[in-house]
């Protein structure tokens, strides 16, 4: 009789275990879920990408300030080093080497202008940054100079795009042109998932037509 006893309370006691991890098995669950970083916040994220040396100033700033306004986390971005030089003497933290990046952690790439912009124009690791973005379907972003860095990476060809140009030499134009993009003469201009601007005056239109992109 005993014994009968004792086999029926510890079925009881397996019975009760049982339910208790079936109750709390959901909880466990929504804890991991919650510590899963979502890919909402992954598309907020924007990799701002600066020359070493010779960035347009008031391009980064006023695109900066835009973005993040808008919500967006803003991470600055360079080829090298762990400080940046502007055009005009700003300096600026590196955060992240540029070759580092994985596009699955951003929603978008950001090349800010000015004359240091020229050293990524040609540059094939560069370009096959760009590639990883626009293959994971990320949003691209070029002010002044730096469209012909998408130009040259080849990822321009059958996009309306605008870039800097000066009246008197107009070979940003004509790099453009060369690789099949459409130029046009506005100071920002969006086609599919990529903003292209024409300079520093443009900055808080561009930052404004990313942030509408990232957060429809």
């Amino acid at each position: 009789m005993k014994s009968n006893i004792k086999l029926f309370l510890f079925f009881i006691t397996i019975t009760f275990l049982l339910t208790a991890c079936r109750l709390f098995e959901p909880s466990r669950n929504n804890e991991e879920n919650n510590m899963m970083p979502l890919e909402s916040n992954l598309n907020q994220r924007v990799a701002l990408v600066v020359a070493p040396q010779g960035f347009q100033d008031l391009e980064y700033e006023n695109t900066k300030k835009v973005l993040e306004a808008g919500g967006l986390e803003i991470v600055t971005v360079s080829s090298q080093g762990n400080e940046a030089q502007g055009k005009f003497g700003q300096i600026v933290k590196i955060e992240r080497n540029l070759f580092d990046l994985d596009p699955n952690r951003f929603g978008a790439l950001v090349f800010i202008g000015g004359p240091g912009a020229v050293d990524y124009i040609e540059d094939q690791e560069v370009h096959q940054v760009v590639h990883q973005f626009v293959e994971k379907d990320k949003v691209l972003g070029a002010i002044c100079l730096a469209p012909v860095i998408l130009a040259q990476a080849e990822v321009l060809a059958g996009h309306q795009a605008t870039v800097w140009s000066d009246p008197d030499n107009q070979w940003t134009i004509e790099a453009l042109k060369e690789k099949e993009a459409e130029y046009v003469d506005q100071a920002v201009v969006i086609d599919s998932r990529i903003v292209t601007a024409n300079g520093p005056l443009a900055a808080e239109r561009f930052g404004q037509a990313l942030v509408d992109l990232l957060l429809p």
